[in-house]
């Protein structure tokens, strides 16, 4: 029988995996705030921004173009998915911005290497050791700032000589959903384990797959990282890892839940963070993008030309910023994926060195060295 004793007992090491050390941060002389959530397995920007105005998009895209009640049309062009809807209202508030056929300058189609190039900034992948974030900490305006990755390990984007910090637990693959609710039952009358356990369930869903619970699993994960960078010792930096992002087959379904996970996280941790949210700039970015036509799978395979997502109070947003170039067969980058026109590179040091006050062009050679050197401006508020 398990009762309480046995159950902590035989629970010991998946405690001691599961709550992650508190992080506590030097005061900082900056408010201004950087998050940035790679979404890992390219995503599909294709459908989650779907030119629905482009004459070839619904032969490419089949039963994939069908999005159903609550699509977000926002011109002629451009249509919003509608598990999006918290992020349509940032759009319409002028919070969010989106820039679609975008890509880094990788262009194979191998997820391992396409994620090493957005995340060091070089010119292909492994030319570099070191990420972008770790070099942007020493460019912050009157000092360095602390960074923090919420993730079980360092990801690249943030390696490098200045000292950064880790958030998460153990994914615990071993530990089962009945397994888990046990221990939380027991602990449901102990305030300060019921306050520890429920904060560590948390902030499991933070480095993994949004798809799961409806978003509620995101939007708590979303919550905690906006407490992670709250008052004047909060994380001024912070990479947030997803998951689950690689949809081969039966996209329509999977990607679904996958940006209702996404649009809570960003909701909730616009609301924890309140006021502090107007001195904020979230990047949302994935490694490629997808074919521009559904596979016989019911999804779609690794591509080039994707989407990159502003959204935050210092972005100059309710925009779409878009050369398009169309998904006729001729436009087409070989023939299969949309063609990227504007460089990921320049839109990330653009907005990153209109959010801090950095010079554009110094931004743009020490944060992305291998990109195309013209950071996008106009991105962020004056």
């Amino acid at each position: 029988m398990l009762n309480r004793r046995s159950l902590i007992a035989s629970s010991a090491l998946l405690t001691g995996a599961l709550f992650a050390p508190k992080v506590a941060f030097a005061a900082l002389p900056t408010d201004r705030r950087l998050v940035f959530v790679i979404q890992r397995g390219a995503a599909d920007g294709l459908a989650t921004l779907a030119p629905a105005g482009d004459p070839a998009y619904a032969a490419l895209r089949g039963e994939l173009a069908e999005f159903g009640d609550g699509a977000i049309k926002l011109d002629g062009l451009f249509t919003l998915h509608p598990s999006l809807a918290r992020i349509g209202d940032r759009y319409k508030a002028g919070e969010a911005l989106f820039v679609h056929a975008t890509a880094s300058p990788y262009r194979d189609r191998s997820h391992f290497d396409g994620q090493n190039v957005l995340e060091t900034g070089g010119a292909q992948p492994y030319d570099r050791e070191d990420g972008w974030m770790n070099r942007l900490v020493g460019l912050i305006p009157g000092g360095p700032a602390r960074a923090l990755a919420i993730s079980p390990a360092i990801p690249t984007a943030l390696r490098g000589p200045a000292t950064v910090s880790s958030y998460a637990p153990s994914n615990l693959p071993d530990a089962s959903p009945e397994f888990l609710n046990r221990v939380g039952m027991l602990y449901a009358g102990d305030p300060q384990l019921h306050g520890l356990w429920s904060e560590a369930l948390q902030t499991r869903a933070m480095a993994g797959d949004l798809a799961s619970d409806g978003g509620r699993g995101a939007a708590a994960a979303g919550t905690l990282v906006s407490s992670l960078m709250s008052g004047p010792e909060g994380a001024r930096l912070v990479m947030v890892e997803t998951t689950g992002w690689d949809t081969h087959a039966g996209q329509r379904g999977r990607l679904s839940n996958q940006l209702t996970g996404l649009d809570a996280l960003l909701d909730a941790l616009r609301t924890g963070l309140g006021p502090a949210w107007g001195d904020t700039l979230v990047v949302v970015a994935t490694e490629f993008g997808r074919t521009a036509a559904i596979n016989g799978t019911g999804g779609t395979d690794h591509g080039t030309g994707g989407l990159a997502m502003l959204l935050g109070g210092t972005v100059k947003g309710g925009r779409i910023v878009a050369d398009w170039p169309g998904l006729g067969q001729a436009a087409l980058h070989e023939s299969r994926d949309l063609k990227p026109t504007t460089p990921l590179d320049a839109v990330l040091a653009g907005a990153i060195a209109g959010h801090f006050g950095l010079d554009p062009a110094l931004a743009a050679r020490v944060l992305f060295p291998g990109g195309s050197g013209r950071p996008l401006t106009g991105l962020i508020r004056g």
